[in-house]
């Protein structure tokens, strides 16, 4: 489909030249006033607008003025017959995005004009993308219904449109980016300016200095041209600081000084330079602790924990285990375009009886292994779920049939031990003598508890992850 492109002039003959060097590309569509321009512009919505700056009764900065305030992305270029500086710099004040003068030069025209055309289409990619990541980061796609979430929620409402500074903390795989994220992207000014991310952590102590401030040519050996930190990269944006607990005293220093003055030196530099940054820390340490012990400064810790949000392990809210469960695989069928999905009941026991110590990020981990091993079937069940949600949910079973009278606890303790001991030769491929060195007993102790297990006697029987034989060696 052809771009359009509006021409508005009052000289027919100019009309003429245009449609003639434009239409084996473009369509266009053609005005000779003002007001018959405006309402081809709202009618035939052009990617493109030619316009003179000289037309009966209106001018044609003035009609600029106008396309501008009723679409923020349209694209003028003014044309005109004097060369005057003043009616440039007013054109590109107003908006427009380029100006050409008659008598123009034909291969001119067609450049500035594909030019437009192309930053056109790159506006409105960038807007869909912004519109995209705002919609992806806003605080209601953060799953869950439990009290402690809901909390976080209202105060992700509250603190969104400000510049004050937030301290994240929780343990690893919680999901404090995201919250991150959903601060600068939600009812915030910010959210149209950069959001940047830092590992503090993963940043050799060497770097970091030059990675968040920035570095002048020369300044140290490998500097062999000026750096921008990630600070600058962030003006007037969110600079998001994960694993703050891991920096070092002097850079501590450094940050808090920025902090207060809101100012700072590159590397080898000697300019200060301003910023407008919103900062948000996160940390899985016990910086108060750190405190005490003398390892974090104690007036950077006041200056980052204005406000205080705590993201609790997925196995105190375990309320939202089904639905995080269902929000990733929902996920991944979208992604690969996938028939749609549901997890068997047998399966949503599994995920909710285990303990989750690597917290969102190991679910997410586990349902795209979910998702790989049930490729062909319309129900996740166990079967498609790892050995390690299977082995902590049974040992969780055994402890709630015991403590509910279903099971004695020497029975519980032989069922136990049985697992432990199958687990251990499945790991040492059934040989008993690399079993007892892992279980730390010898093998004739091994051999001893099999036998009082019921453990590779074929008359009894067996589990059903056991093998045929064990090798003794």
């Amino acid at each position: 489909m052809k771009k359009r492109v509006l021409l508005i002039d009052d000289e027919a003959r100019v009309r003429a030249s245009l449609k003639a060097v434009l239409e084996p590309i473009y369509e266009t569509i053609q005005a000779a006033d003002a007001q018959e321009g405006l309402e081809l512009f709202r009618k035939e919505a052009p990617h493109l607008v030619l316009l003179d700056v000289i037309l009966p009764g209106t001018d044609g900065l003035s009609v600029l003025q106008t396309l501008r305030a009723e679409d923020r992305t349209a694209q003028v270029i003014m044309l005109t017959g004097t060369k005057s500086v003043k009616t440039a710099v007013d054109a590109m004040k107003f908006g427009a995005a380029d100006y050409l003068s008659k008598p123009f030069d034909v291969e001119e025209l067609r450049m500035v004009v594909e030019h437009a055309l192309k930053d056109q289409e790159l506006q409105r990619e960038v807007k869909q993308l912004r519109a995209q990541v705002v919609r992806r980061y806003a605080f209601h796609n953060l799953i869950g219904k439990s009290p402690s979430m809901q909390d976080i929620y209202t105060k992700i409402e509250q603190v969104a449109d400000s510049r004050t500074t937030v301290l994240i903390s929780g343990e690893s795989g919680t999901g404090k980016e995201l919250v991150a994220k959903a601060l600068h992207y939600n009812n915030s000014a910010r959210r149209e300016r950069p959001f940047i991310a830092l590992n503090c952590a993963a940043i050799p102590e060497t770097l970091i200095e030059s990675e968040l401030f920035g570095h002048e040519k020369g300044s140290f050996t490998d500097a062999t041209a000026r750096r921008v930190g990630q600070f600058e990269l962030a003006n007037n944006g969110t600079l998001f600081l994960d694993e703050i607990g891991d920096l070092s005293a002097m850079t501590q220093a450094k940050l808090l000084r920025v902090l207060q003055e809101r100012e700072f030196t590159r590397v080898g530099g000697v300019q200060s330079i301003k910023v407008d940054v919103r900062i948000v820390a996160a940390t899985n340490k016990n910086l108060e602790e750190l405190v005490r012990k003398g390892h974090f400064r104690e007036d950077l810790y006041y200056r980052i924990n204005v406000i205080a949000l705590y993201l609790p392990p997925l196995r105190e809210r375990g309320e939202d285990v089904p639905l995080l469960a269902k929000h990733f695989l929902a996920k991944r069928i979208e992604e690969d375009n996938r028939p749609s999905q549901e997890f068997s009941k047998d399966a949503v026991d599994l995920l909710s009886r285990y303990p989750w110590p690597g917290n969102v990020r190991e679910m997410e981990n586990i349902i795209e292994q979910a998702f790989i091993w049930s490729k062909g079937s319309d129900t996740i069940t166990p079967e498609h779920l790892p050995n390690i949600l299977k082995n902590d949910s049974r040992s969780s079973s055994l402890h709630d049939d015991t403590l509910s009278g279903r099971l004695s606890l020497e029975k519980a303790v032989m069922e136990f031990e049985r697992e432990i001991i199958l687990d251990a030769l499945k790991r040492k491929n059934y040989v008993q003598t690399h079993a007892a060195e892992l279980l730390g007993i010898s093998r004739r102790m091994l051999k001893y508890r099999m036998d009082t297990l019921g453990i590779g006697r074929p008359d009894q029987e067996v589990s059903t992850e056991e093998p045929p034989a064990v090798v003794q060696e």
